[in-house]
């Protein structure tokens, strides 16, 4: 995983990025790297390093992290269907130490995943 946050820079606005959504909690915008038609990222200003970092008291973030998805996929008209992915720590492709939801659509998806 790369040490440096770079979703914290796009938090601060160090670094441009297509925001569609941001909000008290959250963040929005769109992957620079693509793995489907539509590929968003939703981002908690929150610096949580990985999934396995979520503790009781982040539940309500997570929740509402969950439907900022849920919203987009409509906005975004993913009618058809979408994938919703969270990727934790090196081994499981987590590449900035920062919590975050892929949100991608707009193409069929497969099982398993990788």
């Amino acid at each position: 995983m790369l040490e440096d946050n770079i979703f914290l820079k796009i938090i601060a606005r160090q670094i441009p990025s297509q925001i569609i959504h941001e909000d008290d909690w959250c963040l929005a915008f769109h992957d620079v790297n693509p793995q489907a038609p539509v590929h968003v990222l939703i981002i908690p200003r929150k610096e949580i390093p990985t999934h396995g970092d979520l503790v009781d008291a982040d539940v309500e973030l997570l929740g509402h992290l969950h439907l900022i998805a849920v919203k987009l996929a409509k906005q975004l008209k993913l009618d058809d269907g979408y994938r919703v992915v969270i990727n934790c720590r090196d081994r499981g492709g987590q590449t900035v130490p920062h919590l975050h939801f892929h949100l991608m659509g707009g193409r069929d998806f497969h099982w398993p995943p990788g």
